[in-house]
């Protein structure tokens, strides 16, 4: 269903959408043009234009007027900065927000499958291609950790205290207190928090983003395995805790700490292994931003956008 009719839809009609099994997740909205990305961030700016940054390169950038149409347009980064040829050649899953004026981008720089990892961050007075100025390593992992400093994502809460998570595979996601006049690591609490693990079975959760809304905290999740095309079995889950830091328990109440998570997307039809996820609050609510593997096109990574439903107390995406 395209963003504009959804517009014009009445809330009692919406909520008939609302997907009530696994087999009813709805398809990603229509979006045209350069769709083909992973792990996309994205955020409107006070002249509603779109922008959106992604793995890849200098960090991938594509941009849209009207959340439908998608142009390609330069990396952030014309030239990567020095630093990260410790640990790869490109960037990974990046961040986007707006805070006191400025864009921040935080960005994972990092091998396929090894944790000497770093997350690294980035300033901008306009969000656009090539004004993007580094400010360095935020934090690292190296292979003897039990954690991967990849997938970071900033929450300012309402008291104003900064934290950032982050995670893949390892022991999960974690979560660290930010300095907001730095954006790096606060030094009145260098506590390294768990939010999400697998302690049996797969190690497969990475990908966090953490969100408010009402009295409770969400933690939104990628599980399984990525970047497999047709074969990937990515897809996202959530739960909920009344502190930044949690616990945090899906709807049957399992921990998050221990295998937990309720679906948000999965697999349906030709939209295989949905993740990468963020979310962006926009003129007619929350979107959940993603990519997929299209099953009628090979498996090619492309973006996906839905509208959630927080009705439940709980994100259904519609």
């Amino acid at each position: 269903m395209k963003r504009t009719a959804l517009l014009a839809v009445p809330a009692a009609v919406l909520l008939a959408l609302v997907p009530s099994s696994a087999s009813a997740y709805p398809n990603p909205g229509t979006v045209t043009g350069d769709v083909v990305v992973h792990d996309p961030t994205m955020i409107r700016t006070s002249g509603g234009r779109y922008l959106l940054y992604a793995t890849g390169g200098g960090l991938a950038y594509k941009t849209s007027t009207d959340r439908v149409s998608f142009t390609a347009g330069s990396d952030a980064f014309s030239t990567k900065p020095g630093w990260w040829s410790s640990y790869a050649t490109e960037a990974w899953a990046p961040d986007i927000s707006y805070h006191g004026g400025k864009y921040l981008m935080y960005y994972a720089v990092s091998t396929f499958g090894s944790n000497k990892s770093a997350i690294g961050l980035a300033g901008s007075t306009t969000g656009l291609p090539g004004s993007w100025s580094d400010y360095g390593v935020v934090y690292t992992s190296t292979t003897s950790s039990d954690y991967n400093a990849i997938d970071p994502n900033l929450f300012v809460d309402s008291d104003g205290k900064w934290w950032l998570s982050f995670g893949s595979w390892w022991t999960g996601i974690k979560m660290i207190r930010v300095d907001p006049s730095t954006g790096k690591q606060y030094a009145g609490d260098t506590t390294r928090y768990s939010l999400a693990s697998r302690p049996t079975g797969s190690k497969a959760v990475e990908a966090p983003y953490v969100v408010k809304r009402g009295s409770y905290y969400y933690l939104f999740a990628s599980y399984d395995v990525c970047c497999q095309g047709t074969s990937s079995t990515y897809k996202v889950k959530v739960g909920r805790a009344t502190s930044v830091t949690g616990p945090y328990y899906d709807k049957n109440g399992v921990a998050m700490t221990d295998n937990g998570g309720t679906p948000v997307l999965e697999s349906h039809g030709s939209v295989i292994g949905p993740g990468g996820q963020s979310i962006m609050n926009d003129t007619d609510g929350d979107l959940i931003v993603y990519h997929y593997y299209d099953g009628n096109d090979n498996g090619t990574p492309k973006l996906g956008i839905n509208l959630l439903n927080w009705n439940s107390g709980w994100p259904v995406a519609y």
